[in-house]
Formats: C-alpha cells, sequence, structure tokens
C-alpha cells in the first residue's frame, strides 16, 4: 500500500516509557505516511516516569523512525512539554533537520499557526509539581488496569471501553478544565492575531472555530497516543483529526520489522540528549 504524503503532521502526548503508551499503533501510522514535516508538541518521551528496566523495543522503534524521517529530508520540530521539561536546557538546539524549542509560529498558506504544549495554563504543574507527577503515575497504572480489562472483556466478545474518558466524562470538574484550556488557549490566538492555535498536554482531540468578540481562530488538539491514538494533518490548505484505524494501518506493520535494520547513530543526533537526561533523572 502506498504511503500518505502529507505536508505537516503533529502528534502529541505519546509518553514513551510509560505502560500506557501504545508504540506499535503509533509505529504503523508513522510508517503510512511521508511527512514533509513532522511536530512532536510535548510529552513524547515521559521523562517524569522513566524507568530503566522499562522502555520495550516498539518505543526505541518510535524514536528510530522519527530519526529516519528526519535522515530523508523531513522537517522535525519538537516543542517541550511538562513531562519532558528537562530538554527545555536544549531549546533552540537544531541539528539538521532537527530543532528542538518551547513553542513554534508557522505561516501555513498565507495564515499564522501557533504551536505549543500547554502545561503554561496547568496550575498543578506550576505551582504542585509533585501533585501533577503523582497524577501522572496514577494515570499511567490507572491505564495499565483499564488494559487488563479490556483483556477479559475482549476474551468474553464484549466491547473495549475507556476507564479514564469515563471518568472525565463524568466529573463536571474536568470537563469544565478541558472547555477553560480550550477557550484559553483560544483567546490568547485571537488576541495575537493567530488563524490556528495547536495544543497538546490534555489528551482530548479537538478540532472547533472558536470567535470572541475580537475575532475568531481554529483550536485544534492532536490528543494523545494513549488513549485517543490521534494525529492532526494539514494537507491541501485543510487541517484534519486522524484517528488509527486498525485495519488500514496495520498494513504498514511489516516495515516495522524492517526498521530493524536502520543504522542510526544516536550518538551522532539530539536524541542523545534525550537519552543522557533520562538516564540522569533515574
Amino acid at each position: 500500500m502506498k504511503k500518505r504524503t502529507v505536508e505537516l503532521v503533529v502528534i502529541s502526548d505519546i509518553h514513551l516509557g510509560t505502560y500506557g503508551c501504545q508504540a506499535k499503533e503509533l509505529l504503523n501510522y508513522l510508517n503510512s505516511i511521508k511527512p514533509k514535516t513532522l511536530i512532536l508538541n510535548g510529552d513524547i518521551i515521559d521523562i517524569w516516569q522513566f524507568r530503566k528496566r522499562y522502555f520495550p523495543k516498539p518505543h526505541l522503534k518510535v524514536i528510530k523512525k522519527i530519526i529516519s524521517f528526519a535522515s530523508k529530508g523531513t522537517e522535525v520540530i519538537y516543542i517541550t512539554g511538562n513531562h519532558d521539561e528537562m530538554l527545555r536546557k536544549f531549546s533552540d538546539t537544531q541539528m539538521g533537520n532537527f530543532k528542538l524549542v518551547d513553542k513554534l509560529v508557522l505561516e501555513l498558506d498565507g495564515k499564522k499557526a501557533w504551536f505549543f504544549h500547554g502545561d503554561i495554563f496547568d496550575n498543578s504543574i506550576q505551582n504542585a509539581k509533585w501533585l501533577a507527577k503523582l497524577g501522572g503515575w496514577g494515570y499511567d497504572m490507572l491505564i495499565l488496569f483499564n488494559q487488563f480489562i479490556n483483556w477479559v472483556l475482549v476474551g468474553i466478545g464484549k466491547e473495549k471501553f475507556s476507564l479514564s474518558k469515563k471518568i472525565k466524562n463524568s466529573v463536571k470538574k474536568a470537563v469544565k478544565y478541558i472547555n477553560d484550556f480550550e477557550d484559553v488557549a483560544a483567546e490568547l490566538a485571537v488576541e495575537n492575531k493567530y488563524n490556528y492555535v495547536v495544543c497538546g498536554h490534555i489528551h482530548q482531540p479537538q478540532m472547533r472555530e472558536f470567535k470572541n468578540k475580537n475575532g475568531s481562530c481554529m483550536y485544534l488538539n492532536s490528543g494523545d497516543w494513549i488513549e485517543n491514538l490521534t494525529s492532526l494533518e494539514y494537507h491541501d490548505k485543510e487541517w484534519k483529526l486522524v484517528h488509527y484505524e486498525k485495519e488500514s494501518m496495520e498494513s504498514f506493520a511489516e516495515s516495522i520489522e524492517e526498521s530493524e535494520s536502520l543504522n542510526v547513530d544516536l550518538e551522532a543526533l539530539p536524541t542523545s540528549l534525550i537519552m543522557n537526561q533520562l538516564l540522569k533523572s533515574s
């Protein structure tokens, strides 16, 4: 099956190094596309929860795939998030087609797009980082427990379900937090004359038009690769929210095995900065 050429792809909240990360599915998706620009919008490697004893081969293959994109001409822009905030000391580093930044502004067909992770709006991270880290650990355990439940459900012929989504959708404060996050990001974008604002962080894929008395913009969120398995794609002047499709994207799984033979020199690329930080933090 032929790979799709895409002008711009945005993925975020992969959380490599955690139990909830759906690395195999992400690899299938990445193997299905040929992006001209790939934006990694934060929380790609979960340095907060990194463990030397848990970094499976598919997780490493995701890193190798990203390096492969850069080596073959794709512009790869890594925007730091809160779970990989240790990399912010290297902000504005550029090596070849790889760039590490804290935020980004691009012009897309005459319109301005503002990219950032979104943790700046999270008071728990700004004022009580230990609480945010504890919440991250709890979320990872919830996802692990949910995977076990879904394994049982599939075994007895029932449909999978998401515990965290059910909790978010049923708790008014969680719903309000998501709505407030989207509105604040969009309001700031309108105030600064941006046509698009693109975030991650809240694991809530979204595309919606925002309007207030000062103007309008499109708010976009790339979701995550733990539960929603989503990305954003911009091509032919249009944005699209892409959901992982098992049937069509698993057909690219064969090329994942071919990636075993990738001749990648990690020490010669910015990935070495990431791995060094992981080892120091563990």
